[in-house]
């Protein structure tokens, strides 16, 4: 062989190798990924893949009593877990459709009542913290969740409690506020990744007062997102919603299962959706 072929294929094999090195490590699979590969027709299903069971919680837990949704199949491994606290005056009513669609993609879901409809943000943080200790502790499902892939939900009151339960549980791996409420909208010390929902027409907790500064507030360097749905109002959160379904969805299995075969939904950022007025956030980097 002469020299200069003998130096080409050095440097093919040094650049080979350099591009082999650079792959990252987020391509590989999670060890927490549970269920098929998604698709557009998967994430807007009523349901996932899994069988659900339930279980009935009384009151007297530290939140007001609810209904744990999760899957019965016990050959993949753990899951991660949800707690989902409802808004100002509601109970679990208002956000059960949750429990079934998430805990049917694989994940263990608590939705709950809190011990008051009057209860502030900061009681709803307490109470949704509560909620996920039951599960991991007492539950009938305890022995299928990873207590280390923890995450929190709300609407309106309760998605302000769910930001205030990110301050004080800086290890939980999601938090979603559902056109949330919360007098204080300076949330710069979060470590929780965040995906804020807000709507249009929300004249309860209008946008420009509460979920548009919640994610303003949010450090840069946090694996975040914000949506505001087009024409939508402040209870568009308590009834099944295919775009917030979907979105969620996504996050939750990015974040709390590091399934980066959700990556495709979430980023490059939505666009061109009618049902989305505006859609900002960093990609899922984390």
């Amino acid at each position: 062989m002469k020299r200069g072929s003998q130096w080409g294929a050095a440097v093919l094999s040094a650049v080979t190798a350099l591009v082999v090195a650079a792959v990252p490590a987020a391509a590989e699979e999670s060890p927490y990924a549970r269920g098929p590969a998604p698709t557009k027709a998967s994430i807007e299903a009523d349901r996932g893949s899994f069988q659900t069971a339930t279980e009935k919680v009384p009151a007297g837990q530290g939140f007001g009593g609810g209904t744990i949704h999760y899957p019965t199949d016990t050959a993949q491994g753990t899951f991660g877990a949800i707690a989902i606290a409802p808004g100002f005056l509601e109970s679990e009513a208002a956000i059960a459709w949750y429990g079934p669609r998430l805990a049917s993609q694989g994940f263990v879901v608590i939705t709950f009542s809190t011990k008051s409809t009057w209860d502030t943000p900061d009681k709803r943080s307490d109470q949704l913290l509560a909620a996920l200790r039951y599960v991991t502790d007492s539950s009938q499902a305890k022995s299928r969740v990873d207590r280390d892939r923890l995450a929190v939900m709300g609407h309106s009151m309760g998605g302000g409690g769910a930001l205030i339960a990110s301050q004080k549980a800086p290890t939980l791996k999601a938090a979603i506020p559902l056109t949330g409420w919360n007098p204080n909208t300076t949330f710069s010390d979060l470590k929780v990744p965040t995906f804020v929902v807000s709507a249009q027409n929300d004249f309860i907790a209008p946008d420009g007062s509460h979920s548009r500064p919640f994610y303003q507030s949010l450090p840069a360097s946090l694996d975040k997102a914000y949506m505001l749905l087009a024409g939508a109002g402040h209870m568009a959160p308590t009834n099944p919603n295919v775009t917030i379904a979907k979105y969620s969805l996504s996050w939750l299995k990015r974040f709390v299962d590091h399934d980066t075969r959700y990556d495709q939904f979430l980023c490059p950022l939505p666009a061109n959706d009618p049902k989305i007025a505006v859609y900002q956030g960093t990609c899922p980097i984390g």
